[in-house]
């Protein structure tokens, strides 16, 4: 009997391992396809230059234009509908939140470069040229639930035009 018990306790211990390991290995696939996404959503928005003002000479994002660029490009690239909720088949399993997203460009006051700083997300970095960054965040996928909460998924990208010199 006592040799019953033992092995029933090595077993959970080993269930509870592998569900661990598969929970941290679906964390780590989700938090690499958010940021293939982002990199791609960022790098599309930041193309959204105004015409008028490039024939001037000056490289100014078009904010509006932007974001609705970047959210399409979430949407494509994560199977996200309009509210960027999964749709069927999507690999997420929860809303994809856009927790920040920045234009900065010669319309911002600024003058590049720039030491762009951001404490809230933990962002430090010289941008040379105008840019997008934006930030965005999902659930930490749960298999065995846990008295302890994880903390979301939060993923940073920024893109720049770096002027030539």
């Amino acid at each position: 009997m006592d040799y019953i018990v033992k092995l029933a306790f090595v077993l959970l211990i080993f269930i509870y391992t592998w569900f661990f390991q598969a929970q941290n290995q679906e964390w780590d696939i989700q938090r690499s396809l958010l940021k293939d996404a982002n990199n791609m959503a960022v790098h599309d928005a930041v193309q959204e230059i105004n015409e008028n003002e490039m024939a001037d000479g000056r490289l100014i994002i078009d904010p509006i234009s932007a974001l609705k660029t970047f959210k399409e490009t979430l949407e494509n690239n994560l199977g996200l509908d309009d509210n960027l909720n999964p749709i069927d088949g999507s690999r997420l399993h929860s809303p994809v939140k856009i927790k920040k997203f920045v234009v900065l460009d010669e319309d911002s006051g600024i003058t590049f470069p720039y030491l762009y700083e951001d404490a809230e997300y933990g962002i430090t970095k010289y941008i040379a040229g105008p840019s997008v960054i934006a930030v965005i965040e999902t659930t930490h996928p749960v298999l065995i639930v846990r008295n302890k909460v994880q903390t979301p998924i939060q993923v940073p990208a920024i893109q720049e035009y770096k002027y030539n010199q």
